[in-house]
């Protein structure tokens, strides 16, 4: 039986370039499925216009997760989860992705790339990544999440 190879969807702004970069080569080299939506330098740019595509693809099902990265991280953060089905989540170390996924069932990650460094990203990447939703008590929750 072959393993589903996860889809990815990643974006960032001229803050988290350099971080996007050395994540998505990993990603890459892992065997997943990455779609790099920008920025492509470290030219400064709008985070909106790189959060808009990731979040749309979660929102369409046609990734299965989405991986932000600016200054602070609150901007993609923000912008991420005007989006229905989107839940992004703020996180500054790997436990705090750990609980997104188990007790969120977090889509997407968003992290900053100022109070981060490039291993504490990786680190909560592969976090994200490899933690299952834990449902049970906490799926009632998420599904109190978007607005009725």
């Amino acid at each position: 039986m072959t393993e589903k190879k996860l889809k990815i969807a990643m974006g960032c702004d001229h803050a988290g370039y350099e971080c996007k970069e050395e994540v998505k080569k990993i990603l890459e080299h892992n065997g997943y499925d990455v779609k790099d939506f920008g920025t492509h330098s470290v030219t400064s740019v709008d985070y909106p216009d790189f959060v808009h595509p990731v979040a749309q693809t979660i929102e369409n099902k046609e990734r299965d997760y989405g991986i932000l990265i600016c200054g602070s991280g609150n901007g993609v953060a923000m912008t991420a989860n005007k989006y229905q089905h989107v839940r992004a989540a703020l996180c500054w170390k790997k436990e705090i992705a750990a609980l997104a996924r188990q007790h969120n069932d977090a889509n997407i990650i968003c992290m900053p790339s100022r109070y981060a460094d490039a291993e504490e990203i990786k680190n909560m990447v592969n976090t994200f990544l490899n933690t299952p939703f834990e449902g049970g008590r906490h799926q009632n929750r998420v599904n109190k999440i978007n607005k009725q």
